[in-house]
């Protein structure tokens, strides 16, 4: 028999070791959600009338999963929602959510953050959102649907204010140099 490509002779040789995937949802669930209407049932009709205002806030918290039996690579992402709506002072309702994944990431160290707070919060999303839509709705207000959120913009607005506030702390540390190495020019 001749080895042709193909013909599986040379399976063995093109065969790739087996690698786990970069990142595995390995569950997803609600740790937290809260909703209040204070000023239900009065408000339903102002909406009618007015436009309320609406602020959302995102937070998004990881930590490693350690223990005994516990396999490497495991963390939990928080993706945490908390919106309110008001009419002028009046609070219409507030709503907080912290939807969480148990993810294994199999991804080097220098990429590790960037799937904690953007990839995995990636996948979070569309399910909190719609736990959020369930719940504005389930207390008699229209479904809040939240615009897709860009995490990757979200991460890199965080590095960038991180490097600003790591240059303002150099430029303290070498004015605090500079001012004491004056005074002790001057002793």
């Amino acid at each position: 028999m001749i080895d042709t490509p193909g013909n599986g002779a040379d399976k063995d040789a093109h065969q790739q070791p087996h690698q786990a995937p970069l990142l595995a949802v390995n569950g997803q669930y609600v740790k937290d959600l809260s909703f209040e209407a204070p000023n239900s049932p009065g408000i339903l009709s102002e909406l009618q009338k007015h436009q309320p205002n609406i602020t959302i806030n995102v937070n998004i918290i990881n930590a490693v999963i350690e223990g005994p039996g516990v396999p490497a690579n495991l963390y939990e992402v928080v993706l945490e929602l908390h919106a309110e709506l008001k009419l002028e002072e009046k609070v219409g309702f507030i709503v907080e959510l912290k939807y969480a994944g148990v993810f294994t990431l199999n991804v080097p160290k220098e990429h590790l953050t960037a799937f904690l707070q953007v990839e995995c919060p990636r996948i979070l999303f569309p399910f909190a959102r719609q736990i959020l839509a369930d719940s504005t709705q389930a207390g008699g207000f229209m479904p809040l649907m939240l615009q897709p959120i860009d995490f990757a913009a979200m991460y890199q607005a965080r590095i960038q204010h991180d490097m600003k506030g790591l240059g303002d702390d150099v430029a303290k540390m070498d004015a605090d140099v500079a001012k004491m190495t004056a005074e002790k020019g001057n002793a």
